[in-house]
């Protein structure tokens, strides 16, 4: 009996032991929970519940499940749902970034391109305006057109400034720009010395605008005679097949204006201010020496009034490049890009001369008619060659 009493007892036991390890499985895998008042373990709101764990897998529906744990369930579904929405949510916002981005960048490549062809084809006119002036197909005649390059005497050719570490020429017009673009040769040639720092200068800015006119720092045309002899001219020519030419230009009568305020000291703002400090005669004195033709007989025209034909001989040198005043910062962006260069220095941001194409008027009021359609006669070559309008209102009032 004792024996028979003993199994019995190790068999309910037995029973009651599986019945537990059934109760404590059943209530992990969710068939119903002991502990109803327990709050959902926060881990189950993390959205990046994996699959290999108990918060992702789906859940038996047990009529006879407690209605808490079924709370609970639900909260950690809707949790991991809302999760995975945020996290789905971002990602598009992310996609609709990268794509604004990207259409952003297509636009200013799009922007950047237009203004690239509208640039070229401005360009492409310009010279084409040149060849068509120097071939006389719009009839108008002044000296030297025709000759041959040549035939330039050395002492003509003192404005082209030749780089040939970058393998540029630049023809430099004064009132145009030039102290800024001398700086500009300056550090590409590497001509000039910092004294602070005993290195050439990188930074246009930095070059002093006093020393870039100093003709000793730049090797121009007129001085290949003295470094290369009988070879000059051939090297000159190579040099002008192969090397990218370009000079900036001007309203031809806005330049002179300019050249007149800045040779002959500081005037007045205005004409008006000007003929009330009593210096009238002085601009008219002035005229009248341009149009004198023993003016030419004694010297040539200084250069600060040169016409830009005498100058840079266009007829003769195909520049690559012809750069306005009135569109210097775009001009300038667009020459840098094309020497290659851009990635070196930026065309130095100093101030623009003060001399306005509004004052044209203004100056040559108290200038008699005929002596101004001369001076325009003067001057035509450059008004046509760079496609600058006949000032008729100047000419005729």
């Amino acid at each position: 009996m004792g024996t028979w009493r003993g199994l019995r007892v190790a068999f309910i036991l037995g029973s009651l032991f599986m019945i537990l390890l059934i109760i404590v499985y059943w209530d992990d895998v969710g068939g119903f929970n002991l502990y109803p008042l327990q709050e959902p373990k926060h881990e189950s709101l993390h959205p990046r519940a994996t699959a290999g764990s108990p918060h992702s897998t789906s859940r038996p529906q047990n009529s006879s499940s407690s209605p808490v744990p079924t709370t609970a369930r639900s909260t950690t579904l809707v949790s991991e749902e809302t999760g995975g929405a945020a996290e789905e949510l971002t990602e598009e916002e992310g996609k609709e970034k990268q794509e604004q981005r990207q259409q952003e960048t297509r636009e200013d490549e799009e922007k950047e391109s237009s203004r690239t062809t509208a640039d070229n084809r401005e360009q492409e006119d310009r010279k084409q305006r040149i060849m068509g002036v120097c071939s006389g197909k719009d009839a108008v005649e002044f000296p030297g057109s025709t000759r041959p390059f040549e035939q330039i005497p050395n002492r003509e050719l003192d404005h082209l400034i030749v780089d040939d570490t970058h393998q540029i020429i630049y023809c430099y017009v004064p009132k145009v720009a030039c102290t800024n673009w001398k700086r500009v040769m300056v550090v590409l040639s590497q001509s000039l010395i910092s004294p602070s720092s005993g290195k050439p200068y990188t930074d246009p800015e930095a070059v002093p605008p006093d020393l870039v006119h100093n003709s000793s720092i730049h090797l121009t045309f007129a001085k290949f005679w003295r470094h290369y002899g009988s070879l000059s001219r051939h090297l000159m020519a190579l040099k002008l097949q192969h090397y990218t030419k370009f000079l900036f230009v001007r309203d031809p009568f806005v330049r002179l204006i300019s050249a007149f305020r800045n040779k002959f000291g500081n005037l007045p703002e205005t004409a008006a201010e000007a003929f009330a400090a009593g210096i009238k005669p002085t601009f008219q004195q002035f005229i009248t020496y341009l149009l004198d033709p023993e003016t030419e007989r004694e010297s040539i025209f200084n250069e600060h009034w040169r016409q830009v034909y005498r100058l840079c001989h266009p007829c003769q040198v195909k520049y690559d490049f012809i750069g306005r005043l009135e569109s210097l910062e775009t001009d300038a962006e667009h020459l840098l890009k094309l020497l290659e260069v851009d990635h070196l220095l930026h065309f130095p941001s100093g101030a623009r001369n003060r001399t306005a194409a509004s004052w044209e008027r203004d100056w040559f009021a108290q200038i008699p008619i005929a002596m101004r359609r001369e001076l325009y006669k003067l001057y035509e070559p450059d008004f046509e060659l760079f496609g600058y309008p006949k000032p008729d209102s100047t000419l005729h009032q």
